[in-house]
């Protein structure tokens, strides 16, 4: 049972960790709630719900095939680590009136799934980290995997619709001292949780 929790609460962290960082598809969503509403800023936060399938999928089969080798599962863990350090590390140099809003008018939904296509973070997130964490929860339980994954996008998805809302309320929060206080806590926080992964990293080499 405590496995479980551990998973949905890792899930949790992780999505929301990605939901409220800075970046592409948070901008879109803003700009989307300030120009057109909120309904138009939450068709943006949904779209990884459209979007990450095929990239799980893609980055599972690839895995599979590595999944018996330590070297390659620990080449993994370090590149995770080093996604998880680097982007914590942006979060801790987030300004404030530095999220970039300009966005021409478009569907938001589609303006959302193309953004989130062309966006690396999604690869480098289920190749580094989300792949080999299903792996791990596969070999506890299917319901560590799905309540793993629900935490995760519940809270990624979940994040960007309470910001979207929160913007149409308040269009100065996203660049106030609340906002601000947030993405560094989770940025120290994901760099906490990415020196975890250097030690996933060093035993699969048998280094320590």
């Amino acid at each position: 049972m405590l496995d479980l929790i551990e998973y949905l609460a890792m899930g949790a962290f992780l999505g929301l960790a990605a939901g409220t960082s800075p970046g592409p598809l948070l901008a879109v969503t803003i700009s989307e709630t300030l120009q057109h509403g909120k309904w138009e800023g939450i068709k943006v936060a949904v779209s990884p719900l459209i979007t990450d399938l095929p990239i799980i999928l893609a980055v599972l089969f690839v895995l599979s095939h590595l999944a018996s080798s330590d070297f390659f599962i620990g080449i993994i863990a370090f590149f995770g680590a080093s996604y998880l350090i680097y982007s914590g590390t942006e979060s801790l140099k987030f300004k404030k009136d530095s999220v970039e809003l300009n966005v021409e008018k478009k569907d938001a939904l589609k303006k959302g799934v193309i953004v989130n296509f062309g966006n690396p973070h999604p690869y480098v997130f289920w190749l580094s980290i989300g792949g080999p964490i299903i792996f791990k929860s596969l070999s506890i339980h299917i319901w560590a995997t799905v309540l793993f994954i629900t935490g995760f996008y519940l809270l990624l998805v979940g994040s960007k619709v309470i910001v979207a809302l929160i913007v149409e309320k308040s269009k100065y929060f996203i660049n106030s001292n609340y906002y601000f206080s947030i993405v560094r806590a989770l940025g120290i926080a994901q760099i906490i949780f990415g020196l975890t992964f250097i030690k996933v990293g060093l035993d699969s080499l048998n280094l320590i």
